[in-house]
């Protein structure tokens, strides 16, 4: 079972998130914290997997909880949660050591899905934050283009054209219908690129691309 802690300092939205994940499979709401105080309390008490927590809060708020909980040993996996896709938050969230950043509109399916994957030790963005957050990076990015191409040609056709929708931001379901495949063969494709390619998040794969000229 992944363990989670939920923290937020409205209690109805921890009410919903609760009602979201307890019923996934594999997934247990071991606690939930109010604030960032809290959180580290229940962190050291209750050792969550994952902890998914807002930004913004009354006390405490999440990037400071997020930098004191990655300083501990053994420290859980953590996933902001916030209703504005600042990039200020993005970039100090990644900075203090998120494994992942979700907007509040997420659906109850991708919300499961991104504490199975962050569980899992790999980073998980919402789409629009990935692909902004890979413009931010790519000013530098033709310098070590002929190096990129050549990790990305161990990949099959089908491997590129999935890969290259992941650096312009898109979703498994959105590369899908764009791709005319089932979800599962697009979650596959990643998958084996992420392996092929000696990485370990849809990120740092979606940054290869852009260093390759080819996104």
């Amino acid at each position: 079972m992944i363990r989670v802690l939920l923290v937020d300092d409205e209690a109805l939205v921890r009410a919903g998130l609760r009602m979201i994940l307890e019923p996934a499979e594999g997934i247990e709401v071991v606690a939930e914290a109010s604030d960032g105080s809290a959180a580290i309390t229940a962190a050291a008490q209750h050792r969550p997997d994952v902890v998914l927590m807002d930004v913004r809060m009354a006390g405490m708020d999440g990037l400071t909880a997020l930098k004191e909980l990655r300083r501990a040993g053994d420290a859980p996996k953590v996933i902001m949660l916030t209703t504005f896709d600042l990039d200020d938050y993005v970039h100090t969230a990644l900075r203090n050591g998120a494994s992942g950043f979700l907007l509040k509109d997420t659906s109850p399916r991708d919300l499961a899905g991104a504490v199975r994957t962050v569980a899992e030790g790999s980073a998980m963005l919402t789409p629009k934050v990935t692909k902004r957050l890979i413009d931010t990076f790519a000013g530098l990015a033709s310098e070590g283009a002929t190096e990129a191409r050549q990790r990305l040609s161990v990949l099959t056709d089908r491997e590129g054209e999935v890969v290259r929708a992941v650096a312009r931001g898109l979703s498994n379901a959105e590369i899908a219908r764009e791709l005319a495949m089932g979800e599962g063969t697009v979650k596959a494709h990643v998958s084996r690129a992420l392996a092929k390619l000696g990485l370990s998040n849809r990120v740092q794969m979606a940054l290869l691309v852009r260093d390759a000229g080819m996104a």
